[in-house]
């Protein structure tokens, strides 16, 4: 049995041969040794030469190469211009949710809300009236105001302070916009402080305001009176005016008039940057 191995010749493929005199050598190896040492070569020299495998490995490579190809082609697409401007606009909205319109917001909310209004407005680009004066038609609800956050109803401009001092709650504030009148009105929603028994009084003041377009992109108004309406218990009251000061007894920082920019201007929002440096931003209502 020993002789009929050490004479043993493994056939291969393409007719090659390994002969036996390279698979033992009965001087160096005992017979135990010998047969493993057979049946190792006997096993790699079929799994390496086998169809089968080559097959496999091909295939195997040919997988891999078409996954790192189908990856190499698979285009970046660029969001659209439109596409953009909505993921911006959802940017500041959730940038000024919460504030109160402003009146709650501190130093890091009122640089979120700014640098969020600054990527939208450079996105959308400058702002035409000539062209897209009836994108300003209807009534706007203000959502932020960054002059709020000095706590006075005044904004930017002189006015008397909320809280403790004076019991008045803002309210909802609008814009309405006529641009066949050229009416501009803000409309503000507030509640008056009554001593106890007596409910708070709930009123609607209406600061009436005629606009001009001065450039490409910039609003004056006017103002002309201040109407003023309760609501709730008292709504049965009629509304009654504030008329404007004459010139002569205003008081010179209080001109009547004022000036701001619109910055961006869509179908539903609109951002404006007043002459006092003032971020609003309104979503049509």
């Amino acid at each position: 049995m020993a002789s009929s191995l050490l004479n043993f010749t493994l056939p291969l493929s393409h007719h090659q041969s390994i002969p036996s005199s390279t698979l033992i050598s009965p001087s160096n190896h005992n017979s135990s040794s010998n047969s493993i040492n057979l049946c190792s070569l006997i096993t790699r020299n079929i799994c390496h030469s086998s169809p089968f495998h080559s097959r496999r490995r091909n295939c195997n490579f040919k997988k891999r190469g078409s996954c790192r190809s189908s990856l190499s082609e698979v285009p970046f697409l660029e969001p659209s211009k439109d596409e953009l401007i909505g993921s911006l606009k959802l940017k500041l909205l959730i940038a000024v949710s919460g504030l109160n319109r402003g009146l709650a917001a501190n130093e890091d909310d009122l640089r979120k809300a700014e640098a969020a209004a600054k990527e939208l407005e450079s996105t959308g680009g400058l702002v035409d009236l000539s062209t897209d004066l009836d994108k300003l038609q209807g009534r706007w609800k203000l959502i932020y105001s960054s002059a709020f956050s000095s706590r006075t109803l005044g904004g930017s401009r002189p006015g008397p302070p909320t809280g403790r001092l004076l019991p008045i709650t803002l309210g909802q504030v609008f814009q309405r916009i006529d641009i066949f009148s050229k009416d501009f009105d803000n409309i503000v929603e507030l509640e008056l402080g009554a001593p106890w028994p007596f409910p708070p009084v709930e009123a609607t003041a209406t600061l009436a305001h005629k606009f001009e377009i001065i450039e490409s992109c910039k609003i004056k108004i006017t103002f002309e009176k201040t109407t003023v309406k309760t609501t709730g218990n008292l709504s049965q009251l009629p509304p009654f005016d504030i008329p404007r000061l004459p010139d002569g007894l205003r008081p010179p920082s209080n001109t009547g008039t004022g000036e701001f920019e619109v910055t961006y201007l869509d179908s539903d929002t609109r951002i404006t940057r007043g002459d006092r440096g003032e971020l609003r931003v309104f979503v049509i209502s």
